[in-house]
């Protein structure tokens, strides 16, 4: 029997994939408004987006700047809840975000 020796990523690697597109064609780092509008452009529900972004964050592949400071799991923990992000909690995160 083969075993999986692999890691598999803590966030949605076709939304970070899709976000790094978004980040190279921008040519500069990403904010709210741009993942809002990937979200409706992909119907991708922009919680998700949001997730796969904070956890891209917390494990050091994407950097965020901005008024709220670093995202950590303790700040993506207090916005998590009953299993989704909170939109308008969220989008208080204006600074931008860029991979690292």
């Amino acid at each position: 029997m083969e075993t999986f020796d692999e890691e598999v990523p803590k966030w949605d690697i076709a939304l970070a994939a899709l976000a790094t597109e978004a980040f190279k064609k921008k040519g500069s780092p990403l904010n709210i408004a741009d993942f809002l509008s990937l979200a409706r452009e992909h119907s991708i529900r922009f919680d998700d987006i949001m997730v796969t972004m904070f956890e891209l964050c917390i494990q050091d592949e994407w950097h965020y700047a901005g008024p709220n400071g670093e995202i950590t799991r303790e700040s993506f923990n207090e916005l998590y809840i009953n299993g989704r992000l909170d939109e308008d909690d969220v989008k208080a995160y204006s600074g931008g975000w860029a991979p690292a």
